[in-house]
């Protein structure tokens, strides 16, 4: 069985630094808002290329917090419109309805998967307050013209980087590009945890004073509330994990778009669509997605064969059951996308031989 992705050996390709870290944190009897995470927080900013980053408990928490930021710091209001892809995964919508604030919904590109920024200037109005990219799969969404957009208008640049660690753009990093981003840690991410944890990052004070707060339920100094917050932190043992693997992240990105390379030159069948990658920089390949109209057929023949795939996503947002008031919406390019998207097996410990197996199984479908 070649497995979509293995965690036990990504683990163990640095067990020992991270027992040593995870022993550090039990033995010192600090288990919450000590100094791995106030090192982590340090770390991750010098390599982000950001004045601050506030470690919280997930990343759909990073995406509600910067919006609930905003709210409090009086930069958007109930009503107003955030941009965002169509074909994202849910959590970056959820954030923006869970603060009461409007999706408006763009498609994407069909070569990049990444937000359309020819369609995002019609979609403007007066009510709009930001433009949420989503560096998906692992690709830069950022474009200069978005830039020029937020600047034209007078709106928030965010960036939900769950998926992209260490991406560039132009010699910065994804993350660092706009206003605020969300960063997830789930385990199966570039830079995963042992568990949920994430982080905002930003170059706003006010913005990320505002987090640290709401995030610690709303206290300002203890005892003293502020908001009305949540429980949202990053406990120390995950900032301990994370700072040990956040040391190894270029190079375990390194292997990932090796790994992307050796597909895209060794998978030859006439029904698959591959990744377009027209800048190495900007694709840390998180996922490694491929398409056909014959997707679930594609699937089934891998799995008889021993070989994991997932689908990233099965449903898009708009024909959720959550959203059903938008379910009647026709958004054909982001529904031809999640109808043949198909993710193939992607690590940095895959080896050319489980490739070369998935490769050879996919050109004799």
């Amino acid at each position: 069985m070649i497995k979509f992705l293995d965690l036990q050996k990504v683990t163990a390709k640095y067990a020992d630094e991270i027992h040593e870290a995870v022993q550090r944190v039990v033995d010192s009897g600090w288990y919450l808002q000590g100094q791995e995470n106030a090192n982590f927080e340090k770390h991750y900013s010098e390599y982000i290329g950001t004045k601050y980053t506030v470690g919280v408990a997930n990343g759909l928490d990073a995406l509600i917090w910067i919006l609930r930021g905003y709210l409090e710091l009086g930069v958007m209001h109930p009503g107003d419109e955030v941009i965002v892809p169509a074909n994202t995964y849910i959590a970056t919508i959820l954030a923006i309805t869970e603060n009461g604030l409007k999706p408006v919904l763009i498609e994407p590109n069909i070569d990049t998967y990444q937000i359309d920024d020819s369609l995002i200037e019609a979609a403007i109005t007066p009510k709009t307050k930001a433009i949420m990219i989503v560096h998906l799969y692992g690709c830069c969404a950022y474009t200069d013209k978005i830039g020029e957009i937020c600047k034209k208008y007078g709106l928030k640049l965010l960036e939900d980087n769950a998926q992209a660690h260490g991406c560039l753009y132009n010699g910065h990093r994804t993350g660092s590009l706009g206003d605020a981003a969300a960063h997830s840690f789930y385990p199966g991410k570039n830079l995963g945890a042992l568990g949920d944890a994430g982080a905002v990052t930003t170059n706003d004070k006010d913005l990320a004073d505002v987090i640290r707060a709401l995030a610690n339920y709303g206290s300002i100094r203890k005892y003293v509330f502020k908001y009305v917050g949540r429980n949202s932190r990053l406990d120390e043992i995950q900032a301990a994990v994370l700072d040990v693997k956040l040391k190894h992240l270029d190079e375990d990105n390194a292997i990932r778009k090796q790994n992307a390379r050796y597909y895209i030159e060794n998978i030859k069948h006439p029904d698959i669509v591959l990744p377009k990658v027209t800048n190495w920089d900007r694709h840390v390949f998180h996922i490694f997605s491929i398409r056909t109209s014959r997707r679930d057929e594609l699937q089934a023949y891998l799995t008889e064969n021993g070989i994991q795939t997932n689908i990233h996503y099965p449903i898009p947002p708009h024909k959720q059951e959550c959203y059903k008031e938008w379910n009647n919406l026709s958004l054909p390019v982001t529904e031809k996308i999640h109808r043949e998207e198909l993710s193939l097996p992607m690590s940095p410990v895959l080896a050319e031989k489980e490739m070369d197996i998935v490769a050879n199984i996919i050109n004799h479908w």
